[in-house]
């Protein structure tokens, strides 16, 4: 069989997520306490316990990696295999160089801290933020965005549903502009930046420093670029494209359909089961979501029954 490895982004965190890896392992435990020393914040408290600062981007990018390469780290103890691919939405797509070993897992929490931070930055004072619109055809919302100065399609996430960017007070004004286009709904999300477009062009060559002393140029698997849906194996390919992905939108569902001959099912590591979501509305192939212990034991039993 082939797979398709695929990481969730920023948006499918949520209080709770990981308790019973954490209650469950040792490695879980430690990979915990090796972020909090690196972050010099508590995992645990942050992930475990109601508060506001697992919505704050630095702190929220770090999280979602965790659990997702901890949930790789389960699966991979129990069904070795490498896959095709490796694919994320967005910050999705660094939990992927981390599990292709592109990158330690010290140093991805570093990078994705160091990510949100610079993010946080590049929209102080904008009062940035992202919107996502349901029931409305690409192409129509594609024009919209082109027509509108300001405002920017930034993630292509499946058949009806994307998220745009701009400036909050920009995106409140045409909420009624969307609706009349045909949108179902229109939400404003709660974040405190706007990714993938141009407001964070002022960050593109931090980041790329911060990518030239982190990432090795070591890739046991391909993994596919947000920004252009090409595959890349190479550290400076990675160091480009890592840091378009900042300005240009997310491909996520031109890149499912892209290559989804190349695989029999996708795998998903992480929290929610976000990407699986989307993909039933993208492809006939099979998506296992692992973001529990219930999740990993279901999903191992489905493989080697397909095996059979």
């Amino acid at each position: 069989m082939k797979f398709g490895f695929i990481f969730p982004g920023q948006g499918s965190q949520a209080i709770g997520m990981g308790k019973d890896f954490y209650e469950d392992s040792v490695l879980a435990k430690e990979l915990f306490e090796c972020s909090s020393e690196i972050l010099k914040v508590n995992m645990k408290n942050l992930l475990f316990n109601e508060n506001d600062d697992i919505n704050n981007t630095q702190f929220t990018q770090p999280s979602i990696l965790l659990i997702s390469y901890i949930a790789y780290k389960y699966f991979n103890e129990h069904y070795k295999i490498l896959p095709s691919f490796g694919l994320g939405h967005s910050l999705g797509e660094i939990s992927a160089n981390l599990v292709a070993n592109s990158i330690s897992f010290e140093n991805a929490i570093k990078l994705v801290f160091e990510r949100g931070k610079l993010m946080q930055k590049a929209c102080e004072g904008k009062e940035a933020g992202m919107a996502v619109v349901i029931g409305l055809d690409d192409k129509i919302l594609n024009e919209f965005c082109a027509n509108n100065q300001n405002i920017w399609y930034a993630n292509y996430n499946s058949d009806g549903q994307s998220v745009i960017a701009g400036k909050k007070e920009d995106l409140l004004n045409i909420e009624s502009q969307i609706k009349k286009l045909g949108a179902k709904r229109f939400l404003i999300l709660p974040m405190s930046i706007a990714s993938h477009c141009p407001l964070l062009e002022g960050i593109v060559n931090d980041f790329k420093l911060i990518l030239e002393e982190y990432l090795f140029d070591n890739f046991d698997f391909k993994i596919i670029s947000n920004a252009t849906m090409e595959s890349y194996d190479s550290k400076n390919k990675a160091i480009e494209l890592l840091s378009m992905q900042l300005t240009k939108p997310v491909l996520y569902k031109q890149s499912i359909l892209k290559t989804q001959d190349e695989v029999d099912c996708f795998i998903e590591f992480g929290y929610g089961g976000v990407l699986k979501g989307l993909n039933k509305r993208l492809s006939s192939k099979a998506t296992y979501s692992i973001g529990n212990l219930q999740n990993l034991k279901e999903t191992i039993e489905k493989l080697k029954e397909l095996e059979r």
